[in-house]
């Protein structure tokens, strides 16, 4: 069996799939990953990060692995020695040096549809760049002129998914009203900011809703987590959780199911789009208000 791998598939995705075979073989094989782990004198804790693609994969590795699964087809072997070698390409991200979310990033740009809820700012894709610039200047303080300046210059490449004329990504952003009352830099910044926000709104692609503060207490109020899919059936659903100091990624069918039920609930309680788009421009009348 081949396991084909198209020319425009990034490596992130690249690794996932790889690792999702390498587990399938394990699980034919009636092996857990601590027996893998001991018959090649490593840690369980590698075996995952290879099978679940949070870790580059050697042709080495692939091949000692095949060993262990008894792989005897070669045509099989030699497809995932490819895709080992394919999935250490870099993505354009890699051009901006080390960027601690590269992960979410690849999975981002190989996506079909995002799902995000966001509880204290406006989602990176739908930012401008002075909000952008200003949102990681105060939640990075300690950051240098340079580090923040690649760091917005990655978040506006990210955003060409939303303006791709052929596959843009479908996004759907339930946004609670704290985002847009938060002054990020100044009142006239959050007036641009919000009037872009509506702008984006209007796109065939793009769902915005607001949660007000008075629906009250909500599936989403444990805090931010967007929801990948992708175009492969192959590929399965990630739940993206960000940390301070590391990042969360389910992939388990239930807890993504589990996550996708919070949403449904949240894109009922939150107001519908044409709701929104007043409702934004209600805060917009109040920023303007307070600047005269």
């Amino acid at each position: 069996m081949q396991f084909p791998v198209a020319s425009n598939v990034n490596p992130t995705v690249r690794r996932r799939r790889l690792g999702q075979e390498l587990r399938r073989l394990r699980e034919l094989k009636g092996m857990t990953a601590e027996e893998v782990a001991e018959r090649l004198l490593v840690s369980q804790s590698k075996i995952s990060r290879l099978e679940n693609g949070r870790r580059s994969i050697s042709q080495r590795d692939v091949r000692d692995l095949c060993g262990v699964y008894e792989v005897e087809d070669h045509r099989i072997v030699d497809s995932l020695m490819q895709m080992a070698k394919d999935s250490r390409q870099q993505g354009w991200w890699h051009a901006f040096g080390d960027i601690p979310y590269s992960v979410y990033i690849g999975l981002e740009t190989d996506a079909a549809s995002l799902r995000v809820y966001e509880p204290q700012v406006v989602p990176g894709l739908l930012q401008t760049r002075q909000y952008a610039e200003a949102l990681i200047t105060g939640a990075l303080p300690e950051s240098s002129a340079a580090d923040i300046e690649k760091r917005v210059n990655v978040r506006a490449r990210r955003q060409e998914r939303i303006r791709d004329a052929e596959t843009p990504l479908r996004l759907w952003a339930v946004i609670d009203e704290s985002a847009l009352r938060r002054v990020v830099g100044d009142r006239q910044l959050m007036i641009e900011q919000l009037e872009h926000l509506v702008e984006q709104s209007h796109l065939p692609h793009v769902t915005v809703q607001v949660l007000p503060f008075d629906m009250g207490a909500h599936p989403g109020i444990s805090g931010h987590y967007a929801i990948l899919e992708f175009p492969d059936a192959s590929d399965s659903s990630v739940v993206y959780i960000e940390g301070v100091t590391s990042d969360l990624y389910l992939e388990k069918a239930n807890d993504v199911q589990r996550y996708s039920v919070m949403y449904e609930h949240l894109r009922a309680q939150a107001l519908n789009v044409e709701q929104t788009r007043h409702f934004i421009g209600e805060v917009i009348k109040d920023y303007t208000d307070v600047t005269r």
